[in-house]
C-alpha cells in the first residue's frame, strides 16, 4: 500500500502499528517515528499541498479533524477523487477506536489488537492508582498564551489529569476547547500549572512569562509546580499520550506512581 498521513497524530498512529514503511509522504509537522525524517513532506497540516498528494498516487490518505480548519483537505480530497479516511478522536477510547481502524486498513488488524491490549492494560494500572488517591490537585493547562487556550472537559487531557491523580482545572465546562484569560484562571486558584503550548519546542517555553503575569502573587503554586511540557506527549490524540501520563504522573503524584522512565509501554 501506499499511504499519506495528513498530520502528526495520524502519523503516530501509523507508528504504533510498525506500518511506517507504507508511508510515502506527510505533513510538515510529522517528527516520529524517527524512521519518516526522509519522507516527501506535504505542507502544513492546514495548508497541505492537494496536487503533491495525488502525485504520489496513494492508496489510502489519512485525514483529520482534529485541529479547525483542516475541513478544506477533505474537501481537495473529494475533489481529486483520491481515497481516504478521516480521524477526529477527542478521548482516549476514540484513539484506541482509531487505531484498531487503521489496522484494518492496513491489513495488521491482530497486531492493532496486541498493541489495544497494552494500551487498555496501563490506562487500567493508572485508573486503579488514581482511584486511591483522594486529594486530587487541580491542574491548569496552557496550549496557547496570548490569548489563552486551555482543554474542557470533552479533551483527552481531562482523562489523562484524572488517570495522573488530578483533575483537569477547566473539566467543568463541556467543551474540547476553552479560550479564557488570565484574570479567569487566578480566580480558579490551581495546583499545578502544565504549560505545553501548540507548535512550540519546549526549550522555548519559558515559566517567567506565567510569572510575570498580573498578579502572579495571588496564586500559591511552589515553584516545582510549574511544569514545562512536551505538546507532542499531550497536544496531539495518538497513544503518545500514554507517554506523557506516565510523566505526568510521577510529576504530581511521585509517592504514588512508578517513575517515569522515558520508555514507551505500546512499543
Amino acid at each position: 500500500m501506499r499511504v499519506v498521513s495528513l498530520c502528526p497524530s495520524n502519523t503516530e498512529l501509523v507508528g504504533y502499528l510498525k506500518c511506517e514503511h507504507l508511508l510515502v509522504g506527510v505533513d510538515d509537522y510529522s517528527d516520529w517515528p524517527a524512521s519518516i525524517e526522509a519522507l516527501p513532506r506535504l505542507g502544513p497540516d492546514l495548508s497541505i499541498d492537494m496536487d503533491l498528494v495525488a502525485e504520489l498516487k496513494p492508496d489510502l490518505v489519512i485525514a483529520s479533524l482534529s485541529v479547525p480548519g483542516m475541513e478544506k483537505n477533505i474537501e481537495a480530497l473529494k475533489e481529486r477523487n483520491l481515497p481516504y479516511i478521516i480521524l477526529n478522536p477527542n478521548s482516549l477510547e476514540d484513539i484506541r477506536n482509531d487505531l484498531l481502524e487503521l489496522g484494518k486498513r492496513l491489513n495488521v488488524e491482530k497486531y492493532a489488537r496486541d498493541v489495544a491490549a497494552r494500551y487498555d492494560a496501563l490506562i487500567k494500572d493508572y485508573r486503579e492508582i488514581s482511584s486511591t488517591i483522594e486529594q486530587k490537585p487541580t491542574l491548569y493547562w496552557e496550549w496557547w498564551p496570548k490569548p489563552i487556550f486551555t482543554p474542557g472537559k470533552t479533551n483527552w487531557l481531562t482523562e489523562i489529569s484524572e488517570l495522573a491523580g488530578g483533575k483537569n482545572l477547566f473539566s467543568d465546562l463541556d467543551t474540547a476547547s476553552v479560550q479564557t484569560d488570565w484574570e479567569y484562571v487566578k480566580t480558579r486558584q490551581p495546583d499545578h500549572i502544565c504549560l505545553a503550548w501548540v507548535g512550540v519546542q519546549t526549550k522555548k517555553v519559558n515559566k517567567k512569562v506565567v510569572e510575570k503575569r498580573v498578579g502572579w502573587e495571588e496564586l500559591s503554586i511552589a515553584d516545582n509546580h510549574i511544569h514545562i511540557l512536551e505538546e507532542w506527549l499531550y497536544c496531539r490524540p495518538s497513544p503518545r499520550l500514554l507517554v506523557g501520563l506516565q510523566k505526568l504522573a510521577s510529576l504530581i503524584h511521585p509517592d504514588r506512581f512508578p517513575m517515569y522512565d522515558k520508555k514507551d509501554p505500546l512499543l
